[in-house]
């Protein structure tokens, strides 16, 4: 085993790792970035260093600071976790140069399931049935409106590098593809760095099904059954749990089947999942459609439901299989019992399309019981920075079968207390209670197309509050890149503080998150930055037209008109940070 690993990541993921290693005995080493000084993340590793600024950019996809980090740690081996580095081949390859041990699996492994066309001819090589799409990089809007015509619509354009349903659209006809492909390359480039796109069949109601596979250096490939990660807003998941509700022993064997022969066929090591669409019967008792979609060479955000129904912790076994130990597992061993659930809790408002709401919290409180788990990168006091991915915590339960699942996650979500700011939490506690999802009958595209969330009212942000003084302070201060902390009295915490004498909190407030504005002012849902105005002065739009895009915690989100009428003076530009309830355009009356 190692004796020392470096986690290249950070939140809940990194805390994960460092949780992981301190149970093998392995020394952890957390990286942050200038805005992440006093992240939960950078105190649950045995030492933490400082990356560079708070753009990912210049920290967290800093490959060149990140290998000095490793060597001035004395690690062995670097973990990337998830998002970020986790999946570049290039950063795998160059942990190897290094001398380190990357936890995952081999570069040429990455670079093939990275590249989504690649890894749709890895599937047919391995007889897996893909769905139909294009075989090359599709950026004319000429070629892409073809592909339509002969497939029909919809058509996903879909980047061809990452996941987690960045750089994804959904184009319903031939007016749309032009910018939805300009949209997807965007988004992809800025998500990962690469912003080729390609095109596939759109499934208008399949289910999103997964397979956990493990593969160690000796060649003993297993899986460890299904996740159902169906219910979703803009292609990312919610909810995941395992076993998929539905899923039948011989489907799930042939689903288990074709994910190994997926991972023998590319050299595979370490965890990976591949994930598949399920397509329902054409008839009544027909027999599922399974098509491979994409395979993740990462752990990922849902590997939680996995380890709790077998038993298996996937990290460890990531770290084991990494060192040379083998995993120990064959197949015959994997056995599921019971149910889990787990939500993804994000800083985002429900009863407003899901938009992005980064600020401070006020008390974290995760619920307790048996067979709960709440992994979190935050807590009381802490601010949801808007430069990164909107996931706050996830909370997941097991129980002995789906429906006592649902009880128990219900139970857990009405006992946490998470305030300050707007969540998914009020979602997840509707879905919990949905008749769709209770008999199990939820697709894709249930969430944006089919269920009511009129009932979900708007979560109100915190107010601020002030506290007696504190009588010592916390400080962090950087020795040679590396975070340390120190406690200082009266005084001097005092001047610590900039002068200050006492500290704030936050405490929930009442009343909604409405701005007062002018009927014709169309205002900012959400902090974020400009992308576009698809629209010029003088212009005469209808309710609901798209007016400008704004980037918010790494996606696009498009604003429309609320109202009909002529476009005013355009106040802003590609790249300027505006406020949430900032006024982005005036529609005047024609």
């Amino acid at each position: 085993m190692f004796d020392a690993v470096l986690i290249a990541n950070r939140g809940e993921i990194a805390i994960r790792i460092a949780r992981a290693c301190h149970e093998l005995g392995v020394r952890s080493v957390a990286v942050y970035s200038e805005i992440d000084r006093d992240a939960p993340h950078v105190r649950a590793a045995d030492e933490a260093h400082l990356l560079g600024p708070t753009p990912a950019a210049q920290s967290y996809l800093a490959i060149d600071r990140i290998l000095a980090v490793a060597a001035e740690a004395g690690v062995d081996a670097i973990h990337p976790g998830y998002g970020f580095l986790a999946e570049n081949a290039g950063f795998a390859r160059a942990v190897a140069e290094a001398g380190l041990t990357f936890v995952g699996p081999p570069p040429d492994a990455i670079e093939r399931m990275g590249d989504k066309l690649s890894a749709r001819a890895v599937a047919l090589a391995a007889d897996v049935p893909v769905v139909p799409g294009t075989e090359e990089p599709t950026g004319e809007a000429e070629e892409a409106i073809r592909f339509g015509e002969e497939h029909g619509y919809p058509v996903a354009v879909k980047a061809m590098f990452g996941g987690g349903g960045r750089g994804m659209k959904v184009v319903h006809s031939s007016a749309e593809m032009r910018d939805a492909l300009e949209a997807a390359a965007r988004e992809a480039e800025a998500a990962f760095g690469r912003g080729e796109c390609y095109l596939e069949r759109y499934l208008e109601r399949p289910r999103h099904v997964e397979i956990q596979v493990l593969a160690d250096l000796d060649g003993t490939v297993i899986h460890l059954g299904e996740r159902d990660c169906s219910l979703q807003r803009r292609h990312q998941k919610l909810v995941e749990e395992a076993p998929a509700p539905g899923i039948d022993p011989q489907l799930r064997t042939a689903m288990g089947q074709a994910a190994i022969r997926v991972a023998r066929e590319m050299g595979y090591t370490n965890a990976g999942t591949c994930e598949f669409l399920l397509e329902p019967p054409a008839e009544p008792g027909g027999d599922a459609s399974f098509y491979f979609l994409e395979m993740n060479t990462r752990l990922q955000v849902e590997h939680p439901v996995t380890e709790l129904v077998t038993g298996i912790d996937l990290a460890q076994e990531q770290l084991r299989i990494a060192s040379g130990e083998g995993m120990g597992y064959r197949q015959e061993d994997v056995e599921l019992s019971g149910h889990a659930i787990e939500v993804r809790i994000n800083a985002e408002e429900p009863a407003a399309g899901f938009v992005p709401t980064p600020g401070p919290i006020g008390t974290l409180t995760p619920p307790l019981g048996p067979w709960v788990r709440f992994d979190t990168g935050a807590e009381s006091g802490y601010t949801v920075p808007r430069d990164y991915d909107s996931m706050i915590a996830k909370l997941i339960v097991w129980g002995a079968d789906r429906d006592a699942a649902r009880a128990r996650m219900r139970r857990a979500l009405d006992e946490l207390v998470l305030d300050g700011i707007p969540t998914t939490v009020p979602f997840h506690r509707l879905a919990m209670r949905h008749e769709q999802f209770a008999a199990g009958e939820h697709s894709t595209a249930s969430v944006e197309r089919e269920w009511d969330l009129s009932e979900l009212t708007p979560q109100a942000p915190a107010q601020a509050a002030e506290e007696t003084p504190a009588p010592s302070r916390r400080v962090t201060v950087e020795v040679a890149g590396r975070r340390l902390e120190v406690t200082v009295f009266g005084e001097l915490a005092a001047a610590s503080n900039g002068g200050a004498t006492a500290r704030r909190t936050r405490r929930a407030g009442s009343g909604s998150r409405a701005v007062t504005v002018a009927t014709e002012d169309l205002v900012a849902p959400m902090q974020g930055t400009v992308v576009k105005y698809a629209v010029a002065a003088g212009d005469a739009v209808a309710a609901g037209d798209t007016v400008v895009v704004l980037e918010a915690m790494k996606m696009e989100n498009t604003i429309a008109a609320h109202r009909d009428g002529v476009v005013g003076e355009l106040p802003y530009g590609p790249g300027d940070v505006v406020e949430s309830g900032t006024v982005l355009a005036r529609i005047e009356d024609a």
